[in-house]
């Protein structure tokens, strides 16, 4: 498993890296703000909370929470309402997984054996903050990305999956590639304009 090129900051890639629950927390980050700083956003927590442990950060009380999250640079556009979703989201990794992110693709599906990638798909998706777009798009950069193949992967993450693809934070691993994502993301919604 190579090292993550998400944010093109070596310090910040390297806590994506090692950290799943930071990585979870950058794709929670990753709406309506550029990529690369939503993919900043655990790191700045962790730098002003000191640590980004699930429990840690559910159980931080919510104002001055909010404050770190706001403080500039803020972890996104709307800091906010965002600390209180990576509050929720670490609320819930705690409550449904001991605080133990890996246990989404680990815990064992409804067969008793491994988890399908449909089951990881749904378990993301019950995320606070996990629609089923972010949770596909989740379970691309961990299938092409972290080496996490649950069976049916591909075509759980829908088009997210198609390999050789430049669609999403997925698909990221270098300013090169960063640029083709912004690229397709310019031209999808250009033809959506155009639908209308």
């Amino acid at each position: 498993m190579t090292a993550l090129w998400l944010t093109g900051d070596a310090a910040t890639d390297r806590l994506l890296t090692d950290d799943p629950f930071a990585l979870l927390v950058g794709m929670l980050l990753d709406q309506q703000y550029p990529m690369e700083h939503a993919f900043a956003g655990p790191r700045k927590i962790l730098d002003r909370l000191g640590t980004l442990d699930p429990h840690a950060v559910a159980d931080a009380d919510p104002d001055a929470f909010v404050a770190l999250a706001t403080t500039a640079p803020a972890i996104h556009r709307y800091g906010r309402s965002m600390a209180r979703r990576v509050q929720a989201l670490a609320r819930a990794v705690v409550d449904a997984y001991d605080g133990d992110v890996t246990r989404l693709w680990t815990d064992p599906g409804a067969s008793g054996e491994a988890p399908t990638g449909a089951e990881v798909v749904a378990r993301l998706h019950a995320l606070p903050g996990f629609g089923d777009q972010k949770a596909r798009i989740f379970l691309a950069l961990l299938g092409k990305q972290r080496g996490v193949r649950p069976a049916g992967w591909r075509e759980a993450a829908g088009h997210y999956g198609d390999e050789g693809s430049f669609r999403s934070i997925a698909d990221v691993t270098s300013a090169e590639s960063l640029a083709q994502v912004r690229a397709f993301k310019r031209a999808a919604k250009a033809a959506a304009k155009a639908a209308r």
